[in-house]
């Protein structure tokens, strides 16, 4: 896959949320739970240094795993894209 283009900067005094587009989400509550834990988690392991870690944060993560990976993907259903990932797919 090619490479992933640069971030453009941020002008000056805009919070980077700002210029992000907005998307929504369904998603299971088993990942809500494993998602939030998972941010307070990281959270606690950076003891203030660097950038608050959020949901968002996470999700624009795997979504550029998944953009990363895309030439994986197979399949008619979710449960076959999942599985097209190695994953399982979340009840």
């Amino acid at each position: 896959m090619s490479a992933t283009p640069a971030t453009p900067a941020i002008p000056a005094g805009l919070p980077r949320y700002l210029t992000l587009i907005r998307k929504e989400s369904r998603i299971t509550q088993a990942q809500a739970d494993q998602l939030s834990s998972l941010v307070r988690s990281l959270n606690m392991a950076r003891r203030g240094e660097g950038e608050r870690i959020t949901d968002n944060t996470l999700i624009r993560v795997a979504i550029g795993l998944l953009l990363e990976r895309a030439e994986e993907l197979q399949g008619t259903t979710e449960a076959e894209l999942f599985h097209s990932m190695g994953l399982d797919p979340m009840e």
